[in-house]
């Protein structure tokens, strides 16, 4: 069945049809929700309320951009809402967050030695809190370009911004990133 029938069926109320786009989008949202947002946790949340509305808006879409931009759009929007939340709780620090600070990555790791896979860790955690920090327009930038692998013009459709302007962000992004992670050296 392709997307255009399951979108549809959707909007006839076919619970079966959004349960395949679901599945077949459910690890993207997440993808691009755990980029934005750094936490495992509010990821899955984002997500779940990414698809909340959806399933509630499935009506409104009507079709002028691919399925996949649109459903990225609004996982931008859940992902700004929920740093907009974070930045006024800046104070109140979440007891999974301090958990999840604490605990090792279990990262799958096929070389036989302990320190390579600890070495692997220490990069990717410090990759992971370099682009944290960074500003949320350039942290999204990063995710949807570098991980989620779209292309400029369909960054520049779920930002609804110039693809000029998705140009000239990847390569500040790109640069503060790199600053970033240049006061790492040691570990690249």
């Amino acid at each position: 069945m392709t997307e255009n029938d399951l979108i549809k069926k959707c909007k006839k109320g076919s619970r079966e049809a959004f349960n395949i786009l679901f599945s077949r989008y459910r690890s993207q949202v997440v993808n691009i929700a755990y980029g934005m947002l750094s936490d495992k946790e509010d990821a899955y949340d984002a997500a779940q309320e990414v698809f909340i509305r959806v399933y509630k808006s499935i009506e409104s879409f009507k079709e002028q951009s691919s399925f996949a931009t649109w459903l990225y759009r609004i996982t931008a929007n859940v992902c700004s809402d929920i740093l907009r939340k974070r930045q006024k709780n800046s104070n109140v620090i979440s007891i999974n967050q301090a958990l999840d600070e604490k605990k090792e990555l279990d990262i799958r790791d096929d070389s036989p030695t302990p320190e390579e896979s600890m070495e692997l860790s220490e990069r990717q955690k410090a990759v992971r809190e370099a682009i944290s920090s960074l500003k949320e327009e350039h942290r999204i930038i990063i995710t949807l370009c570098d991980f989620e692998g779209l292309s400029y013009d369909e960054i520049s459709e779920v930002l609804s911004i110039p693809a000029g302007t998705v140009k000239s962000r990847i390569n500040r992004a790109r640069n503060a990133l790199k600053k970033k992670l240049m006061e790492k050296r040691e570990l690249f």
